[in-house]
C-alpha cells in the first residue's frame, strides 16, 4: 500500500508538471512519514499524525523552510492521494536569508589591477561584467559567442538550462581577440577548459594581493554584479 502511495503521488505530480526537484523533495518526506507510521493502517492516517510528525521534526531543530516543505508534501499526500482532510493552520517561520557578500566597485578595481595574467584578468572581468558563476565562465565555448548580436550563451547552467547573457562592452574587444585565438574553449586549460579550481585560486590570490579585508571568492563577483 505504501508503494502505491509513492507511485500514485509521483504520477499525479508529473501530471501537474511539478519540477523534478519538487517531486523528489515531496517524495522524500512522504517516505519518512510512512516509515515513521509503518505500524499504523494507512486507512487510519489523520491530520493528527501529520501534526505529530511535523512536531517531531521541529523538536530536532529543523528549519522553518524545511518544515513548510514537509507540511506541503504531506498535505498533498493526504488530500490529493488519500482523499482525506488535512487542513492544518500551520505556518513555520522561515530561516532568515543571510545577505550575500559583495565587493565595492573600488575593491573590484583593486583586484583586477593586481591580476597581470591577461587570460585570468579577462576571466574575472567576465564573471563580474556578466554576473557569471566560475563554473559557467570556465566552460564558455568560442562558437557560442555572437559579437554581432552582443550575446553569448551559458550552456547547461544552474538547473541544467541554457541562458544568454550580454557581452560587457568594456571587454568585448579583448574577448573577440581571444575567441579568434582559440578553437573550442575560450579559457583553455591543461586538459580542456580551465578548471573551476584554477578560477578559485586566481580570485583568492588576487584578493590577498589587493589587500581586501574580506574572504574573497568567485561568487562574490556575481553578487557584486547584481548589487551594482
Amino acid at each position: 500500500m505504501a508503494v502505491d502511495i509513492i507511485y500514485n503521488m509521483k504520477r499525479e505530480m508529473l501530471r501537474r508538471k511539478l519540477s523534478h526537484k519538487t517531486i523528489n523533495t515531496y517524495l522524500l518526506y512522504v517516505k519518512k512519514f510512512l516509515l515513521a507510521n509503518q505500524d499504523k493502517s494507512i486507512k487510519k492516517f489523520s491530520k493528527k499524525d501529520v501534526r505529530e510528525f511535523l512536531y517531531r521534526m521541529e523538536q530536532r531543530g529543523v528549519s522553518g523552510s524545511t518544515l513548510n516543505v514537509a507540511h506541503s508534501a504531506l498535505r498533498f499526500m493526504m488530500i490529493e492521494i488519500l482523499h482525506k482532510a488535512c487542513y492544518l493552520k500551520i505556518k513555520y517561520a522561515k530561516t532568515p536569508v543571510r545577505k550575500p557578500e559583495y565587493l565595492t566597485k573600488t575593491e573590484v578595481s583593486k583586484i583586477l589591477g593586481v591580476i597581470h595574467n591577461k587570460k585570468h584578468k579577462l576571466l574575472v572581468s567576465l564573471m563580474y561584467g556578466a554576473g557569471l558563476r566560475v563554473g559557467e565562465v570556465t566552460r564558455l565555448k568560442v562558437k557560442d559567442f555572437s559579437f554581432e548580436e552582443n550575446i553569448d550563451w551559458v550552456r547547461s547552467g544552474k538547473g541544467n538550462k541554457d541562458r544568454p547573457f550580454i557581452i560587457p562592452q568594456k571587454i568585448k574587444r579583448e574577448l573577440k581577440k581571444r575567441c579568434n585565438q582559440e578553437k573550442l574553449w575560450v579559457f583553455l586549460g591543461r586538459n580542456g577548459h580551465l578548471s573551476i579550481r584554477t578560477g578559485q585560486m586566481v580570485v583568492r590570490a588576487a584578493g590577498k594581493r589587493a589587500d581586501i579585508k574580506k574572504n574573497v571568492h568567485p561568487h562574490m563577483f556575481r553578487h557584486s554584479f547584481a548589487t551594482h
